[in-house]
Formats: structure tokens, C-alpha cells, sequence
């Protein structure tokens, strides 16, 4: 398959990294988008897809915006029909909508805990199963999953998040380990501290201490992690499976 003909799924691809992975999609590798998020309201999705088309498409670009709540199966069996129908198929699926609810575990609330599982972990599941069924049909896919680093390396006050996060990386060696023999590689990015709203939300001091654990001294920003994305979707990593790639200024190494 050359570049610029593959259909992909986002979820979670109104806003932040999500938003950037569309848009380095669009341009770099892929014809057809469908991307997902659960705030859509009224028309907002569609006007984004036509804000994308405009700044980024092209006479055979496609971008279509669904409202789907990723952790509902249900959803994402619709998702994938929704693709299907509209695009013809699909070849990429970009597993990237996530929450948090920090808490100390004392403090923690069994909701809290449960909905950032089912968001970031419940998701991933929703999704891949939904896709994997034509990917394997055609003999060809490209699965990538949006972990983070707190889901190597723990951290205080997010012990649901960093519990998700690891799950997806079980998950995605796992799959890696299902699917390559049908041709579909399936990959994890680890993303550290990106600038997206919940980090400019932070104080000049908090952010000071989160830069002393950086080597690089700075935030990555939303397109670091969006251009890993696109490559990792392209015939370049074809022979790349099962791996987690931090996208961190190395502070995991």
C-alpha cells in the first residue's frame, strides 16, 4: 500500500496530541480520517473535520468526526462500521483517548479508579477488537497505542493512570505477538510531559520540579508525539512491533 491511500481511526481526536495526530495523519500518510471524541456537541465535530479538510486535505481527502464515548463497546463496534461504510475499510487504528482522576489511592474513589480503567485501558480493548477483524481480512494494519511513561515508572497520586497505562503496554505486546502473523503490527508510545492544557494549567515552580527529572530541560510538545505516530503507520517501520517508545526528552532512560 503506498503512502496517502490508508484510512485511519483516532479516538479522542478533538483536542492535544490527539488533535495533532489527526493533522500529521492527514498530511504525511493517509487519504480517509475518522477521528472520535465524547464532547462533541451539535455540529462541533464537523466543523473541525472541515477546519482539518481546509488546512490540511486535499481533493481526495476524506475527514469525518463521530462522537463515541471509547470506553462503551458498543461505540466502537459502531466506529468501526461507521469507517467501514464511509472509507471502505480501515488500516490504521490510533487508540489515543485517555482521562485522569489523580488522587492518593486513600483519598481514591472506586468511580475515579474505574473510569480512567475503562477510558485508557477498557478502550483500547473496545477498539482494536472492533478493527482487527478486517485489518486481518486484508492481511494488513497498523495498530498504535498511546501509553505513558507513568505507566513504566509509576507516580504518587496516580495509581489508576499509571495502572491503565501499564495495561495498555501488556496489551500491546500481547496483540503484537497475536496479530503478526496477519500483518498488522501493533505499537506503544509513552509520552512524558507534553504541552497540552493540563500541563499549562501547572505554576512556573511545579513545572520546574517536573523539568529537573528531563535531561532535554523542556516539554515536548503535542507534534513530537504525533510524528512517531505517522511513522510508526508508515511502510518505514513495517519490520516495528511490539515496542514502546518513549517520546520523554529521556527521562525514563
Amino acid at each position: 500500500m503506498p503512502n496517502k491511500t490508508r484510512r485511519a481511526i483516532v479516538t479522542g481526536g478533538a483536542r492535544g496530541i490527539g488533535k495533532e495526530i489527526v493533522k500529521q495523519l492527514i498530511a504525511r500518510e493517509c487519504s480517509d480520517v475518522l477521528f472520535t471524541d465524547i464532547m462533541f456537541a451539535d455540529n462541533t465535530g464537523d466543523e473541525l473535520a472541515r477546519e482539518f479538510q481546509k488546512e490540511f486535505g486535499g481533493a481526495d481527502t476524506h475527514i469525518f468526526a463521530m462522537k463515541a464515548d471509547a470506553s462503551s463497546f458498543q461505540d466502537a463496534d459502531a466506529t468501526i462500521q461507521a469507517a467501514i461504510e464511509k472509507m471502505g475499510g480501515i488500516d490504521i487504528l490510533v487508540n489515543n483517548a485517555g482521562i485522569t482522576r489523580d488522587n492518593l489511592l486513600l483519598r481514591m474513589t472506586e468511580e475515579e479508579f474505574d473510569k480512567v480503567i475503562n477510558a485508557n485501558l477498557k478502550s483500547v480493548f473496545n477498539y482494536t477488537k472492533a478493527a482487527i477483524r478486517p485489518m486481518i481480512k486484508q492481511r494488513f494494519g497498523r495498530i498504535v497505542n498511546l501509553a505513558s511513561v507513568v505507566g513504566v515508572i509509576g507516580n504518587a497520586g496516580q495509581a489508576n493512570y499509571a495502572a491503565s497505562k501499564a495495561g495498555v503496554i501488556g496489551f500491546t505486546k500481547s496483540m503484537a505477538k497475536e496479530l503478526g502473523g496477519k500483518n498488522i503490527t501493533v505499537n506503544a508510545i509513552a509520552p512524558g510531559f507534553i504541552q497540552t492544557d493540563m500541563t499549562r494549567a501547572l505554576n512556573d515552580q511545579q513545572k520546574e520540579a517536573l523539568l529537573a527529572n528531563v535531561p532535554l530541560r523542556r516539554m515536548g510538545l503535542p507534534e513530537d508525539v504525533a510524528k512517531l505516530v505517522t511513522f510508526l503507520c508508515s511502510d518505514d517501520a513495517s519490520y516495528i512491533t511490539g515496542q514502546v517508545l518513549a517520546v520523554d526528552g529521556g527521562m525514563t532512560m
